[in-house]
């Protein structure tokens, strides 16, 4: 399947998402991979950790870029060569990269059950209050996708979801919301974009101005 849609989240940052229906074969066949890369993805047992990873390569020519252009730092954190802001995010049957002049943190969730059930461990489950069962589960996804898009921005040994990050409440029909990373006697804002696609969530986050 071609891309799925490509979403401009604001004047300076695109959101590209890729359906994967292809096979392995027909993906990998439609990238050229450095040897670094074609290393990791004979270390992969998954297909589906394959195909996400390939799905990403297609992303990048989609937009311009090779798999080339593309390399990471020491704590595997993804960089264009340019210098534009790039996050990589895939799941199952979606994969999605966030290009921006901004630092951004890209995170892409499927709805699972097993998110709300674990609430408790890593969000203010007041938050989670007076809500239909299908918007605990949708709100609490949205709230571990802030933690993720934070955590892949500040990258930094020692963060918790629970003790570092937190999301301000919000209302899911807004698609926005804000956060805070208190960690190391600071205090840091974060701007956050969500919404849905079918039945995952993708959640940006950006370093408040």
């Amino acid at each position: 399947m071609p891309l799925l849609k490509i979403i401009e989240l604001n004047q300076n940052t695109q959101l590209l998402v890729w359906k994967i229906a292809e096979s392995f074969d027909e993906l990998f066949n439609s990238v050229a991979l450095k040897e670094v890369s074609l290393a990791r993805l004979e270390s992969m047992k998954s297909e589906s950790h394959q195909k996400g990873f390939l799905s990403v390569r297609r992303l990048l020519a989609t937009a311009g870029y090779t798999d080339f252009d593309l390399y990471y730092d020491e704590f595997g954190k993804p960089h264009l060569k340019d210098n534009k802001h790039i996050s990589i995010s895939h799941s199952h049957a979606f994969s999605v990269i966030a290009l921006s002049d901004e630092i951004i943190g890209v995170d892409l969730e499927q709805l699972k059950e097993k998110t709300l059930k674990i609430a408790p461990r890593f969000m203010d489950i007041a938050h989670l209050e007076n809500l239909s069962d299908e918007n605990r589960l949708r709100k609490a996804t949205v709230v571990w996708g802030i933690k993720e898009g934070v955590f892949k921005i500040k990258n930094e040994k020692g963060i918790s979801f629970p003790d570092h990050i937190f999301e301000h409440d919000f209302d899911l029909k807004d698609q926005k919301c804000t956060a805070e990373l208190r960690f190391n006697n600071r205090v840091e804002y974060f701007d956050i974009l969500f919404d849905f696609i079918e039945d995952y969530v993708f959640v940006c986050a950006f370093e408040k101005k």
